[in-house]
């Protein structure tokens, strides 16, 4: 199910010249949803399907990753969008190695985008740029994100600016040229994370 809105609130007090969110309802269950390219950045593969969640915020599905990549994503590629806003509810359930959950944008291909995810293995959110199948890191901050618990990570992004909130609250406020211009949004995660999303959100600013 898709919701279009002429302007929504945000925690940076910005409006939006439209927005759009994907509940993932209308979705079978069991497969990849429509619309939607998945893929894993490094070695390993990307299981992204629908799934039944009794917990989902928006009932009755959610997306979930399942494999084990060193990055899973899974984006939507005919967005375009330079200088926006991406936000998701998402629920590390399990994992060794890791247990996050993250969003993408200004995506070019499954080499080189801007990715920020919560952890709830180390408690922190981090910002990253992926260039040319290489992550790098911009800046980690220490944050509470308890597993198995519904939480809601948002990116504003304008020019160089890129604000990074999770639950409300900005964690990351910074200046990064390290990718320009407009490209696609979607979801990320990282290693043997079983993380599920739902009310993923998006819009141009």
């Amino acid at each position: 199910m898709k919701e279009t809105c002429l302007a929504v609130a945000t925690v940076f007090a910005a409006s939006a010249a439209f927005a759009e969110t994907v509940t993932f309802d209308s979705d079978p269950p069991g497969r990849l949803p429509s619309s939607w390219k998945q893929g894993v950045t490094g070695r390993g593969s990307a299981l992204w399907a629908v799934r039944a969640d009794p917990t989902a915020p928006s009932k009755p599905n959610v997306l979930q990753q399942s494999a084990t990549g060193a990055f899973p994503w899974c984006v939507l590629p005919t967005t375009s969008i330079e200088n926006g806003f991406v936000e998701v509810r998402f629920k590390a359930t399990s994992g060794r190695e890791d247990q996050a959950g993250g969003v993408i944008w200004r995506w070019k291909d499954g080499e080189n985008y801007y990715v920020a995810r919560a952890n709830a293995l180390e408690d922190n959110v981090s910002l990253y740029h992926t260039t040319n199948g290489r992550r790098i890191t911009i800046k980690y901050v220490d944050a509470p994100v308890a597993r198995n618990t519904w939480h809601t990570l948002r990116v504003e992004f304008s020019g160089k600016r890129i604000k990074v909130a999770l639950n409300g609250k900005t964690y990351i406020d910074l200046e990064d040229a390290s990718i320009g211009g407009s490209g696609a949004v979607g979801v990320w995660t990282k290693a043997d994370s079983v993380t599920s999303f739902d009310d993923f959100s998006y819009g141009s600013l």
